[in-house]
């Protein structure tokens, strides 16, 4: 039987979004151990390369990768995307899978980059109100940050947006702006500046889906109107749905 040309294109679309973050997890991770490696024991100095170098990636690969699957990379951006209506649950799943298996193959490929072993555990314990509420507040703030705009019709500057807005949540936010349960997860698998013990993850995932949840909600408020002609998957797509 002749494949069926919806399933090809979501192959295709998971495919992106396990790419993209794979890339995205190595920029996070690598340039986190360069930064170690480059300034050794200047904290602040290691937190201002690794949040330029993940935020200038960050920009390109939305670039690249959008117009194919959208760009999400965050299964916290694609959740939201489902509960607006925008995309169904298949390709929600598919997107899903596609970007924690992508977080975790970037992190092992930024280990190795390194000279490190291909899987580590990492042992940075991040826990507290407070820098749960940093991860709350950073989910919350990305995902305003994308949807406030494409519902509002600037859907081309979404890349640079993003970009700037994860590079300020860097310093602004606690926890340091992981605001991604995929990237969360990969961070898990390198035990260096950039990683996080797994005891610590699974707080910091319910924290991001909060933050999500309540940014949905703020969205709806403040956009109540779905505008077709400027809707996020549509556009950076390209119709290819």
């Amino acid at each position: 039987m002749p494949a069926d040309p919806a399933q090809h294109h979501l192959a295709r679309r998971a495919a992106a979004e396990a790419l993209g973050t794979t890339l995205l997890v190595c920029a996070i991770v690598g340039s986190g151990i360069a930064a170690a490696r480059l300034s050794p024991g200047q904290v602040g100095l290691e937190l201002l390369e690794n949040a330029f170098a993940t935020a200038a990636a960050l920009a390109a690969i939305i670039l690249a990768i959008g117009p194919i699957s959208g760009a999400h990379l965050n299964p916290a951006v694609t959740l939201v995307d489902r509960a607006f209506g925008r995309r169904g649950t298949g390709d929600t799943v598919a997107y899903v899978g596609a970007q924690v298996g992508g977080a975790c193959v970037g992190a092992m490929v930024a280990n190795a980059m390194y000279g490190l072993p291909l899987v580590q555990v990492s042992t940075h314990v991040r826990h507290g109100g407070p820098i749960w509420l940093g991860e709350v507040v950073a989910t919350f703030g990305l995902v305003l940050v994308i949807f406030g705009m494409t519902r509002g019709g600037e859907h081309r500057f979404v890349p640079f947006a993003v970009a700037g807005y994860i590079a300020g949540a860097y310093w602004f936010t606690s926890s340091t702006s992981f605001a991604n349960p995929a990237v969360t997860i990969g961070r898990t698998l390198s035990d260096t500046f950039a990683g996080i013990a797994p005891r610590s993850a699974p707080a910091f995932v319910i924290a991001e889906l909060a933050g999500a949840a309540l940014a949905f909600l703020v969205v709806l408020l403040l956009y109540p109107h779905r505008e077709p002609a400027h809707r996020f998957s549509e556009q950076l797509e390209g119709g290819e749905r």
